[in-house]
Order: structure tokens, then sequence, then C-alpha cells
């Protein structure tokens, strides 16, 4: 239990992060060049983890970097930048309070990890809480920044999942990287075609795309997905619950937003969903009873048989 409790402090510095990362992109980063936003975010990340990581992929896991870059970094990075810039940063990270039901179900039907019924209860508990502060005073619910959430929404949850499936690959820093760099590749080529030359970085947006990219993406991530690795699906899920918990907190202290009654009570059900997910929540993977628990120590990743 106390395990646990380590890797999923380690994964809620994720939604955290991602959560001010909204703040950040909408008020110091270049509204009209989403695809730009997206690849200054994930190339850097990824590079630096490169080089931490010194490793290759092998066989299957270059077509998988590619798959989960695609899904995790290009895609998702582009609808969260779009949902950034045309929605409160309140709302854009509410509506990704959404994942953590997605993401119990898609694992459930996936994967096989059967939730808790505290699972499923903060599962229900959560978006709850997300409509109440959607419904608060000063809420913006502009169409294509609630698409663009959807969008992000969906995507990462089909990458989380992938990866949740993949996990007997190489270790997580060698995965988060080539997933990063990959993604961010992919999406130069569009970026230059549809919105010409790279947006000139000076300023406060110097250490914008330092936290976004660094913070928000190279830790965040390497979190998110060590988490992932080691505890079940749907508890990583509700953990990000709190995204939209510091999505509306920045909003209020630092844009001014406004919190009204609907937000407050939201917000109240979003933290007792998280807490009623991490009641006797156990490891998604099994000890490995053949016994490798030195080689898996080395290698970063999880004891249990392969995929």
């Amino acid at each position: 239990m106390e395990g646990n409790l380590r890797w999923a402090a380690l994964a809620a510095v994720a939604p955290v992060a991602w959560g001010a990362n909204y703040y950040v992109t909408r008020q110091y980063l270049p509204a009209d060049q989403p695809l730009w936003g997206a690849a200054l975010r994930a190339l850097p990340a990824g590079c630096l983890l490169l080089v931490a990581a010194r490793e290759r992929p092998r066989g299957v896991w270059w077509g998988r970097s590619a798959v989960l870059g695609t899904l995790n970094t290009s895609a998702f990075f582009v609808f969260v930048y779009v949902a950034s810039q045309t929605l409160a940063t309140s709302t854009a990270s509410m509506v990704m309070a959404l994942s953590p039901l997605a993401l119990t179900l898609g694992a459930w039907a996936l994967l096989a990890e059967r939730p808790r019924p505290a699972h499923l209860v903060a599962a229900a508990v959560g978006p709850a809480g997300v409509v109440l502060m959607l419904g608060g005073p000063g809420a913006q619910t502009r169409p294509a920044g609630i698409l663009a959430s959807l969008a992000a929404m969906l995507v990462s949850t089909a990458g989380y999942l992938l990866s949740k499936r993949w996990n007997s690959g190489p270790g997580v820093l060698s995965v988060t990287a080539w997933q990063l760099t990959c993604g961010g590749l992919v999406l130069l080529v569009p970026a230059a075609l549809s919105e010409g030359p790279p947006p000139p970085v000076g300023g406060a947006a110097v250490g914008a795309y330092a936290y976004t990219s660094l913070v928000a993406t190279a830790l965040a991530f390497l979190a998110w997905f060590t988490g992932l690795r080691r505890l079940s699906a749907g508890t990583v899920g509700l953990l990000g619950l709190l995204n939209p918990v510091t999505g509306v907190l920045l909003g209020v202290s630092l844009a001014g937003e406004d919190l009204g009654l609907p937000q407050v009570s939201g917000m109240a059900l979003v933290l007792a969903a998280v807490l009623c997910g991490r009641t006797r929540t156990p490891a998604a993977t099994p000890p490995n009873r053949k016994g490798n628990t030195a080689e898996a120590r080395a290698t970063g990743r999880p004891d249990g048989p392969a995929d």
C-alpha cells in the first residue's frame, strides 16, 4: 500500500503540471500557431529525455513509438493548444476531467482491469463535479474549444491504454523519450506548410516554452507513464482529476476568473472522487511469481509476464 501511494504521488505530478500549462499557454504563447506550439513543446522534451535514456527502439517498438507519439504527443498537444487558446483556463482543464471515466471503462473493456466499486463511484462523482464547475460563473463553452478538449481526451485515452497494454517493452524513460520525439517530428512538416516559419521566441515566451516543454511535458509525462506502469489505469486516471482543480485555482488566482458556489461544490466532488478512488487500490501488475525482481528494478519495468 505504501508503495502504491508513492507511485500515485509521482503520477499526480503530471495532472498538476498539465493544469498549470493551460494558463501558461493561454497567457504567453501565440494563439494562431497550434502546430508549432505543439512541436516546440514535444521536441525539446523528447531530445532531453533521449540524452538521458541513450536507448533506441528495437523491432516493433519503432512502429509503436510512432503510434504512441502520434496519439499522446502530436494529436493530443495540438488539441490541447487549441483548447487552451479558445477556452477559459478552468473550462479547458475541466473538460479533460472526463478522461478518468473513459480510461477506467477502456481499461475494463480492453485490458481486463476490472475496477473496484470505489473506482466506479469515483468515476461517476468526478464528472458530476466537472458538470458543476462547467456551469459556474464565467465558464466558457465555445464549441471549437469544447470539441478540441473532447478530442484531446479521446486521443490521449487511446494512447494511454496502448501504453498500458505495451508496458512489457523498453524502460519508461526510453519509451517516453521516443514517443515525444516521434510526435514532435511528425508535426514539423504540417506546421511549416500551414503556419509558416516558427514563432519568434523572446521575452516571457522563453519561460513559457521552457515550462511547457520541460515541466509540463518531459517531467510530467515521465511521471505519468511511470505511474501508469505501476498502478491500474483506473487509479492513474482518477489522479487526472487534479488537472481541473489546478486549472480552476490558477484561473481564479492569476487570470481573474470567477469562482462561484457551483464551481466550489464541483471542486469538492472532484477531490472526493480522487480520495474515493485511492481506497484499497492494488497495483495493476502483479508480482512475477517466477521471480525477476532485480531485472525489473534495473530496467524500470514492473515485475510480471511479458505482453
